[in-house]
């Protein structure tokens, strides 16, 4: 349990890549944190590409990125809805100026190219938007998981796997 005590945040929005969001859910709850969804309204049930839902138990605007360790962004397609909320961008700006861990997968490398935090920073993500990754100032790398710093990336579903661990891990080392 090196994680108990920690609280991260997993944004949900409709659409989200199923497996993106609930895998990393599961994998940081078995390490012993404690792992909050948030939407947009509190107590609505969004639903993945696949139909699994995801109940918000806060709305983004009840939420304080000093109360939190880290956040999770879904890939899929919820990643651009996510980040046209203000209050989302600035949590994750705020998590990046706290160098806090966020974990991106596929997708949602849109959020942080719309927190505008990318520029300089080594990441990977879907093939698909390798091109907005790179005008955001990213250097790309096509790797299953990349970690630059207290950013954690991955590209799709297969990947989850070591995606799960890095951002565990990322997490764990932060004092």
């Amino acid at each position: 349990m090196r994680l108990a005590g920690k609280k991260v945040i997993a944004l949900v929005d409709e659409e989200f890549e199923d497996l993106e969001l609930w895998y990393p859910v599961y994998r940081v709850r078995e390490e012993g944190a404690q792992v909050h969804l948030a939407g947009a309204e509190k107590g609505k049930t969004y639903i993945g590409k696949y139909g699994v839902p995801a109940p918000a138990e806060y709305s983004f605007d009840e939420l304080n990125s000093s109360d939190y360790d880290g956040i999770l962004v879904p890939g899929g397609w919820a990643p651009d809805k996510l980040r046209r909320y203000p209050k989302v961008l600035e949590l994750v700006r705020e998590m990046h100026e706290a160098r806090k861990p966020i974990g991106q997968i596929c997708h949602a490398g849109w959020v942080l190219i719309s927190a505008k935090i990318l520029d300089g920073v080594t990441v990977t993500s879907t093939p698909g938007i390798r091109d907005d990754m790179e005008n955001a100032g990213a250097i790309w790398k096509d790797e299953a998981v990349v970690v630059d710093g207290h950013i954690v990336s991955a590209r799709r579903p297969p990947d989850l796997p070591p995606y799960g661990l890095a951002f565990c891990d990322a997490l764990a080392a932060q004092a």
